[in-house]
């Protein structure tokens, strides 16, 4: 379940929980998304057969899908389990846009909490409700490591920009964005019946 590949003008290769990734002449990453399943933070000793192929082409789906609202790092995808793409310098900023009181909010919700990133959450609510507008919640993105619980993380955009992590211009632009990609992924997983959407 691991690969193993020397490729003209390799780098480098990071082997990480799921993903082999490897660094094409500093300008590619050549990914390939294998078979093995990851819990917790522990890959499992067993695969599923075909999981890295559906995974990836799912992801492939998806970019082509929405390259037009937000450019992305693809370049092509040769084979069912590898796409090629640019190298690129990430901000180490997570964008989180939620649709549904579902999840780890939800857990917060229940617990107390009405306010998240400046957006108060009424009375009343139940799991898996769906908020009248979304709601992007932008965090820190750990290189590895686990997701940072709701209740440490600081999800408020101005302090990611004073931690000098983004700029404030950049902090301001992908609202619509990501919303716009929320709306065609929706579209796009209504029209697979993959997620049927309920319209008001």
């Amino acid at each position: 379940m691991r690969s193993d590949f020397r490729f003209p003008g390799q780098k480098g290769v990071y082997h990480g929980k799921v993903r082999d990734v490897y660094n094409i002449d500093d300008k590619y990453l050549l990914m390939v998304v294998t078979d093995r399943i990851s819990a917790f933070d522990v890959v499992l000793p067993k695969g599923i057969p075909y999981k890295g192929q559906v995974l990836n082409q799912i992801a492939d789906k998806f970019l082509d899908a929405t390259s037009d609202i937000v450019p992305n790092w693809k370049i092509a995808s040769p084979d069912p389990s590898v796409t090629i793409g640019h190298i690129c310098k990430p901000y180490p900023v997570e964008m989180i846009v939620r649709a549904y009181l579902t999840g780890n909010l939800w857990r917060a919700y229940r617990d107390g909490l009405r306010e998240i990133n400046g957006v108060k959450l009424p009375e009343g609510m139940k799991e898996h409700q769906k908020f009248k507008e979304p709601i992007l919640t932008p965090t820190t993105k750990a290189e590895q490591g686990p997701i940072i619980p709701m209740r440490k993380a600081k999800r408020d955009a101005s302090r990611t920009v004073e931690r000098g992590r983004l700029t404030l211009e950049i902090s301001r632009m992908p609202a619509p964005k990501v919303t716009g990609r929320l709306r065609r992924n929706e579209n796009l997983t209504a029209s697979l019946l993959i997620i049927p959407i309920r319209r008001a």
